[in-house]
């Protein structure tokens, strides 16, 4: 090893050595020191007032005078770093032999894993900047073992500061991201990252479950498993582009009443929406499409909260696809305009009445961004992924007995995840219990291929735009992994695809994935990463993901599997009953023997009912948007009551023709959402769980229930529905005008001295809600778990 020759300037020769070590520098100026103090050059007290003085005469030069008011901690703290390195240098280089100091050089680096009580130099963690937390980090985790272990609680230190700074403050994710991520993989967020502040939830789950997978899962599980290419934009961003913009006064949007913050939203998009950004970032941005070229992109939210232990803001939050095939110019305005629509998506009425029903109303919710390239295949035009899809750890509604609950299920879908996890109302994903992949909600061919999926989200690379077509119409007999996707209906049974589809008639195809989970591992895959990661996050926990085939013209493909999204599952508050051994016929009121949770709700005071034929008979979807309008001022008359809402088809639908589309904001005072469904009442429900709306339920504990009419074993009591006043405008007269189809049944107007209780019994797979009376022991109630 060859030193530089001394220079005529020996600070300068030592400033110069030293710059070529960026990371032992640290280190070795730690040793220069204790040779100073320990000759006696200086003292290290007299030392470190030096470095104070001189920090505050710099700042004097630079326009400040005071520490603590006119400077961030964390600068100050990077300025007296700064000092204290120059001093360092200054004093060695005057008052010592420059032999010295490439013998202190030599050492250290002789040393490789170095002197653990070089590197515990004086300073507080906790305001020092980023860079020197990275130095002393790197330092640490590249010592030998055995010194390293001395030095184990301050590289812990270390990381949780950088944790808190770069990723989350939640301590719930901070206790067990400090056991796995290492270092590296800190600054590696740190590169991809635009902006200050954190990355935000949900880049947060996304980066630890791969980090914890890389280390306990299976070798072939490790092969086959990623993230897509990702970008972090820190939430502080968002606070300099509304300062930038004028945006700043719609900040006390989250204390203003629900209906002033319905109102004032469109406004909001409106505003962010012609908002600019810092050159800054910009330039970032325009970097970040650089890397990336055309490559399509989806812009999430990311936002502080977002993801975390028992509040998912599951759906509350926008994400935009960006196709990404236009001009750099096209391409960086879409991104942008993307960035703005979910900053303002922070003040959507669903979000912040969410935060407000949750006691978060007060927290400083900063909006990080999740940028990520989509994955997928070009196929034609379009760019799509082999499939897509939620899956759960646990399965909390199961629809055979032989089901296992620990095993979680998937919600699987052709194309963009969107399906999946929204209650599109017109489609269905497919419903996959992990521990029985091939088990059908339905056993009837007929009802599969009626319950199957029949449209695909996906990117038009030729219209540059996101887009929701028929299957049919992009689904042909040359696409790669067709046999992995479908059956063929002929006509009453279904049979797999075996040989090339010779026509361009798709009219029989049924999107099974029966041969996906037949012939792949992708459900023992799951279960087992879902177990690993249930295991280590100490609770059940969901995920998004895609999935793509890399050799599907073989017999037996193998799969790749891109996590997209990890967070605690939500869960219901179990409560345990049992169903009465002899209940009355003229006592119940409902009965289902459909996906049945387990649970309870005592003491019903209060139906909301909307009557389907009437409802169906609306003729606009502004009709029908009254209707959401009424449940939504009951949701808040009824606040201090027990009720449950009743109606036809699917609640939270975003088509109004296949139900009542509302919103977790319209009836988060309810206490269970049943849907009907039979003859001449429409559409039959599709089981909520997995979408974000069923995410909203399980954590406000709603329980969803589903009676088909049709079904042995089901009851609906229409006297009850039908032939009781309404007191609807009783509650809410004056407020609005209420609609025709809208019922608000007292329980105690059909039956005096009666309330309705409803027990559920997930082992029995049935749920019953009957009359009882207000003064009776009920002995069919159990403690909670």
């Amino acid at each position: 090893m060859t030193l530089p020759s001394a220079s005529s300037d020996r600070a300068l020769s030592i400033y110069l050595t030293l710059a070529q070590y960026p990371i032992l520098r640290m280190r070795i100026r730690a040793r220069m020191r204790q040779e100073l103090f320990a000759r006696g050059i200086i003292s290290a007290r007299e030392f470190e007032a030096e470095v104070r003085e001189k920090a505050m005469q710099s700042q004097a030069r630079e326009g400040l005078h005071n520490p603590f008011q006119e400077e961030t901690v964390n600068i100050w703290e990077m300025r007296l770093s700064r000092i204290r390195s120059h001093l360092t240098d200054f004093y060695f280089a005057y008052n010592m032999p420059h032999d010295l100091f490439e013998q202190i050089v030599k050492e250290v680096l002789a040393e490789r894993g170095g002197q653990v009580d070089d590197l515990l130099v004086s300073f507080n963690p906790e305001l020092a900047p980023e860079f020197m937390l990275f130095e002393q980090a790197q330092s640490l985790e590249q010592m030998e073992p055995s010194e390293r272990e001395r030095a184990a609680a301050r590289l812990q230190e270390i990381k949780v500061v950088l944790i808190r700074r770069l990723i989350s403050d939640q301590l719930a994710y901070i206790n067990i991201a400090k056991e796995w991520f290492a270092v590296a993989d800190l600054a590696e967020i740190k590169r991809r990252k635009i902006g200050e502040g954190k990355i935000g939830g949900k880049a947060a789950g996304m980066l630890l479950a791969l980090r914890i997978l890389n280390e306990v899962a299976d070798d072939q599980i490790k092969a086959s498993l990623d993230i897509p290419i990702s970008y972090f934009v820190g939430s502080d961003v968002m606070y300099s582009f509304m300062a930038v913009n004028g945006l700043l006064h719609w900040g006390d949007q989250k204390y203003k009443p629900e209906e002033q913050i319905r109102t004032e939203y469109p406004q909001i998009v409106e505003d962010y929406l012609s908002g600019e950004f810092p050159i800054d970032i910009l330039e970032e941005l325009k970097m970040l499409l650089n890397d990336v070229s055309n490559q399509p992109l989806i812009v999430r939210s990311s936002s502080l909260l977002e993801d975390n232990f028992g509040t998912s803001f599951a759906g509350k939050y926008e994400s935009i696809f960006c196709p990404n095939q236009g001009t750099p110019e096209q391409n960086l305005n879409d991104l942008t305009k993307a960035i703005s629509k979910v900053y303002a998506s922070v003040l959507n009425p669903d979000a912040l009445l969410y935060r407000r029903s949750k006691g978060l109303q007060d927290y400083d919710e900063r909006m990080g961004i999740l940028i990520q390239v989509v994955q997928g295949e070009r196929y034609g035009r379009y760019h799509l992924p082999h499939a897509a899809g939620v899956a759960f750890s646990r399965n909390l509604f199961r629809w055979s007995p032989s089901i296992r609950k620990e095993d979680g299920f998937m919600r699987l879908v052709w194309g963009l995840g969107t399906r999946a996890v929204e209650r599109v109302g017109n489609d269905y994903p497919r419903l996959v219990a992990l521990s029985h992949p091939l088990l059908h909600p339905e056993s009837a061919p007929k009802e599969i291929r009626r319950y199957s999926q029949q449209y695909v989200d996906l990117i038009d690379l030729e219209d540059n735009a996101y887009k929701i077509l028929p299957v049919s119409e992009v689904l042909d007999g040359d696409y790669p992994i067709l046999r992995y996707l479908v059956e063929v209906d002929h006509g009453g049974y279904l049979l797999p695809l075996r040989s090339k589809l010779l026509s361009d008639d798709t009219s029989q195809l049924v999107l099974t994935f029966n041969e996906m989970l037949r012939r792949t591992p992708i459900a023992d895959r799951f279960r087992k990463i879902l177990n690993d990661l249930e295991r280590i996050f100490r609770t059940p926990v969901d995920t998004e993901f895609t999935i793509r085939f890399t050799n599907p013209l073989e017999a037996d493909s193998e799969v790749e599997i891109f996590l997209l999204q990890c967070r605690p599952q939500s869960r219901m508050q179990r409560k345990e009953a049992r169903l009465p051994q002899h209940i009355a016929l003229e006592d119940v009121i409902l009965a289902t023997k459909r996906m049945v949770p387990q649970g309870r709700v005592e003491e019903i005071r209060w139906v909301v009912f909307v009557t389907p034929e009437e409802y169906f008979e609306l003729p606009t979807t502004d009709e029908r948007a009254k209707v959401s309008q009424a449940i939504r001022h009951l949701n808040a008359a009824l606040r201090d009551q027990t009720f449950i809402c009743v109606g036809p088809g699917r609640w939270g639908t975003r088509n109004p023709d296949l139900g009542v589309y509302i919103g977790y904001a319209d009836i988060y005072n309810t206490r269970s959402l049943v849907e009907l469904a039979g003859p001449d009442i429409g559409a039959v429900p599709e089981p909520s769980f997995g979408t974000h709306f069923f995410q909203d339920l399980v954590e406000a504990n709603i329980y969803p229930l589903a009676v088909y009419l049709d079904d042995e074993g089901a009851d609906f009591n229409r006297d009850f529905f039908y032939n009781t006043p309404n007191r609807l405008d009783e509650v809410l007269g004056g407020v609005i005008t209420t609609p025709k189809c809208l019922r608000l049944i007292e329980v105690a107007s059909f039956r005096t001295g009666h309330h309705i209780d409803l027990i559920m019994d997930d082992e029995r797979a049935q749920a019953v809600a009957f009359l009882a009376p207000d003064t009776e022991p009920k002995a069919y109630l159990l403690e909670d778990e």
